[in-house]
């Protein structure tokens, strides 16, 4: 299993099928890809079904849809939920990346944390890597 989701994470995610109107059997499309200003791009839908190559998570009551190039990128991660006074949304932790600010860059910091914070609907306009969206 390439990644593992935290139980807050698997209750943002049964959120988002639920009000994305899914079927009981639909699941949470999660696409991540290189770009962006943390060095990773990433997007999400609701999808009936996964497509031909997922890889299927289901842990915490969520059903997670990943791609294999998601999967690759996302190995060894953590996907969490965070909610702060100035910003919300899923976050990888991956113990083996450098440490990262909020958007993603380097900061200096002590190894073994690196946290990328995200939250992006596929057809929602981009903006900067920490505004909410959703």
């Amino acid at each position: 299993m390439c990644v593992t989701i935290t139980p807050r994470a698997a209750k943002y995610m049964r959120r988002m099928v639920r009000f994305g109107e899914g079927s009981a059997a639909a699941g949470f499309r999660l696409t991540v890809k290189p770009g962006g200003c943390s060095g990773l791009d990433s997007s999400f839908t609701v999808e009936e079904q996964p497509q031909a190559g997922d890889t299927i998570i289901e842990q915490n009551g969520a059903l997670l849809f990943l791609t294999p190039e998601s999967c690759n990128l996302l190995t060894g991660c953590t996907i969490d939920f965070r909610e702060s006074a100035t910003v919300g949304g899923l976050v990888f932790d991956n113990p083996a990346a450098p440490h990262v600010c909020g958007c993603g860059a380097t900061s200096g910091g002590a190894p073994g944390v690196g946290v990328v914070t995200f939250m992006k609907r596929e057809a929602a306009p981009t903006g900067t890597c920490n505004q909410t969206k959703g």
